[in-house]
């Protein structure tokens, strides 16, 4: 069924918000089950309402995408820039209603959740700008007469997967580089995150996107793997879990269709001798409890060598027990809740197990809170010391828990950041240029972080992990167009020489 726009909020309302999906440029129902979309501060407020997509509603969007297409490549790439400078200019302007919806909705601060909608303008800008700046190369032929053309090409339509944690930054960070270089998108947000999906696709529409360029279906995993599968797919580009970014690597494999996947991380800050100790608290403390945790490149694993350890240690348990946990949308909160009770569950039953091993201490947090904050996904910012290796030193919370090993020395520091299956981000404490100098050359992530804390990275420079955080070629700078564009080699050679 056909529906009109949805309404736009003012910054403050609390009401209910219809819930639709873009389907080759028309906003309809969806032919699902009902979808709830709750704020997890709070779960018995309702946030938006709607329905699922389902079969016919994805089929619709890639045959719209596929139609749209040959049109959309063609379009100049200035011109392209321009819808895509429009669009950001719609973030910008409703980043503080929208910024207040993705905090009730995802649970980070309303600080922070401003900050992502504006942050998802700038990507959107960034990508704009892409017509400005060489489009090929040119190479030197060893022929007399001929010139070496590389020619980058929009490679089709492009299934967009993303997760819950940053729900309109990491989906801006896919697809504004997707349409800059001439694809057509569909894409496919978190269930817990319809109503910022939605909001971007109303900035897409709002800038002036033709029909079918960019969809929005809002569907559980099956339409997920639907989408993964579509024949009318040319690339699938995926952020979330590492066990669901396998299968998607797998599937892709079969399919021989090119895939990029950022999955899991385990990200460790490594705190050295000469380290100022005032400022890797703050940058650890950040890095681990900002958005609850809920990020890929959060701070879960702390290395501080033994000669400063007893008094980092100590410093960071008072730093984050004084933290600040309650309604995201109340400005003096410094930390929301996990996105559901089922994750903060998770996390609690994580912990307790931790903390109860041979040679854990539990420093701060570990419970689950008892007062008004008890029907919420809160959870207290956490501290656990380990003795040695541990499940919590190597699984993926995803949540506000830190794990702390001290090490003898500098050296064993460095290497103990290694220990991971996985290999996104790290961070590095110290003013030793051979300190640096050794991380640099060792430490096996995607990106290093030297006295500031492992999250956080900017539209213009390469984003992704190594070893089990990654698969495929980085996202976002011009790293981007590696993905989303293919190469034609082009032999050019007059066929005569010019007569006089």
């Amino acid at each position: 069924m056909t529906v009109s726009a949805p309404e736009q909020p003012a910054p403050g309302t609390r009401t209910v918000a219809a819930l639709r999906h873009l389907v080759a440029g028309t906003w309809t129902d969806g032919g699902g089950e009902e979808l709830v979309d709750t704020n997890p501060a709070r779960p018995a407020e309702v946030v938006a309402r709607g329905r699922l997509a389902g079969d016919a509603e994805l089929d619709a969007a890639v045959q719209g995408a596929v139609a749209a297409f040959p049109g959309w490549a063609a379009t100049p790439f200035p011109a392209r820039g321009e819808i895509l400078t429009r669009t950001a200019a719609v973030l910008d302007a409703n980043a503080p209603a929208w910024g207040e919806e993705l905090a009730r909705e995802e649970g980070k601060t309303l600080a922070e959740g401003v900050g992502e909608v504006r942050r998802a303008a700038e990507i959107f800008r960034f990508f704009a700008t892409e017509g400005l700046r060489p489009v090929g190369e040119i190479y030197a032929s060893p022929r007399p007469g001929e010139q070496i053309q590389l020619v980058h090409r929009p490679v089709g339509p492009v299934a967009v997967i993303t997760p819950f944690n940053f729900p309109i930054a990491i989906p801006a960070w896919k697809i504004a580089p997707a349409l800059a270089y001439g694809n057509t998108v569909v894409w496919k947000p978190a269930t817990s995150v319809p109503l910022l999906a939605m909001r971007l696709a109303e900035a897409l529409v709002e800038a002036g996107l033709p029909d079918g360029v960019a969809s929005l279906v809002i569907g559980e995993g099956a339409i997920g793997g639907r989408l993964v599968e579509h024949p009318g797919i040319s690339r699938v580009t995926f952020t979330g879990s590492t066990e669901v970014g396998r299968r998607v690597i797998e599937r892709c494999g079969a399919l021989a269709r090119p895939v990029q996947t950022e999955m899991g991380g385990k990200n460790a800050a490594a705190v050295l001798s000469d380290a100022d100790l005032e400022l890797a608290v703050d940058q650890v403390v950040a890095g681990a409890f900002r958005s609850t945790g809920q990020k890929c490149t959060a701070t879960s694993r702390v290395i501080v060598t033994e000669a400063v350890a007893d008094e980092f240690v100590a410093r960071l348990v008072a730093r984050a027990s004084a933290l600040t946990v309650g309604d995201p949308t109340d400005a003096s909160v410094q930390m929301g809740p996990l996105v559901s009770g089922a994750a903060r569950d998770g996390v609690l039953a994580a912990v307790a197990a931790a903390a109860g091993r041979t040679g854990a201490r539990l420093l701060a947090g570990g419970d689950a809170y008892t007062d008004d904050r008890a029907e919420g996904a809160f959870l207290p910012p956490t501290v656990v010391e380990l003795a040695g290796d541990d499940e919590l030193w190597r699984e993926e919370l995803f949540g506000p828990v830190l794990a702390v090993r001290r090490a003898a020395t500098d050296k064993e520091a460095l290497q103990l950041v290694n220990d991971s299956v996985f290999g996104l981000s790290a961070a590095v404490f110290t003013d030793n240029l051979q300190a640096v100098t050794t991380a640099m050359e060792t430490v096996d992530v995607g990106i290093l972080h030297i006295n500031s804390e492992t999250a956080g990275a900017d539209p213009h420079v390469p984003f992704g992990g190594s070893k089990e955080s990654g698969f495929g070629p980085k996202e976002q700078g011009r790293a981007a167009r590696e993905f989303f564009t293919t190469t034609t080699t082009v032999y050019l050679k007059a066929s005569r020489p010019l007569e006089r």
